[in-house]
């Protein structure tokens, strides 16, 4: 029998951690559901744990998917970098040959075909 506050025992209440709230059942249907449920929590961690380790794999392919990406757009900038780089020579090169920009033509106001035709090689 359990003790209220000032003392007072209360008959068919069991009293601790985990008490019923409820009259005293027989020794064996307590255990059995004890039992019960101990076995629900189980299946309960069980799914629980199941579904953060599938949450996990699941952040883990998606880690490994971006790296890939990752990787390849890192690949792709310094490929385009190089054509840049080569682009820009290119550019630069013709430049110092370009007919058109050397032309005293080219500073006319309003550009002549027969004023370009002149400045192109022949």
């Amino acid at each position: 029998m359990s003790q209220r506050r000032g003392g007072q025992e209360r008959p068919g209440v069991s009293s601790g951690p985990g008490a019923a709230r409820r009259p005293e059942l027989g020794s064996h249907e307590e255990d059995d559901r004890k039992v019960r449920r101990r076995e629900k929590n189980r299946v309960a961690a069980q799914r629980s744990r199941k579904k953060q380790t599938q949450k996990a794999d699941k952040l883990h392919e998606e880690y490994e998917s971006l790296e890939q990406e990752n990787t390849s757009l890192k690949r792709e900038i310094g490929k385009l970098t190089d054509e840049m780089k080569h682009l820009s020579e290119v550019l630069k090169d013709h430049e110092k040959i370009c007919p058109l920009l050397h032309c005293t033509m080219n500073f006319v106001a309003v550009p002549r075909p027969d004023a370009l035709a002149s400045c192109l090689p022949r």
